[in-house]
């Protein structure tokens, strides 16, 4: 089991940069993948990016290709977030999530993810 907490959000102006971390409990922190989702009023938990295991792998949603590095320090049990030339379409809560599945398969689904932490909220002014 791994116990999760987020910070680093704020406000914004659009095109500002903001970098998330996400500090993780437990020895077993390598054994996750690692997911970051984010969810803004009234939608759906959406995915933003991911990481395996040993961080050889990471994929991205579409919407943030290219504005979006994701990260992690297994010495240190954080996954971050670099979020660069953000828009206001990117205000939303952000969550870290972790994922204890083989690291060959690409997991985009909250329901893939069996932790999650409690979220931190960033909001971009345009």
């Amino acid at each position: 089991q791994v116990q999760l907490v987020e910070s680093g959000g704020g406000l914004v102006e659009a095109g500002g940069s903001l970098r998330l971390s996400c500090a993780a409990s437990g020895r077993t922190f390598s054994s996750y993948n690692m997911g970051w989702f984010r969810q803004a009023p009234g939608k759906e938990r959406e995915f933003v990016a991911a990481i395996t295991r040993s961080g050889g792998w990471t994929y991205y949603a579409d919407s943030v290709t290219g504005r979006f590095t994701i990260s992690r320090d297994n010495a240190r049990n954080t996954v971050n977030l670099q979020m660069n030339s953000l828009k206001p379409e990117d205000t939303a809560v952000y969550y870290c999530a972790a994922d204890p599945s083989p690291p060959f398969l690409r997991r985009t689904r909250t329901s893939e993810y069996d932790y999650w932490g409690q979220g931190t909220q960033v909001t971009v002014s345009s």
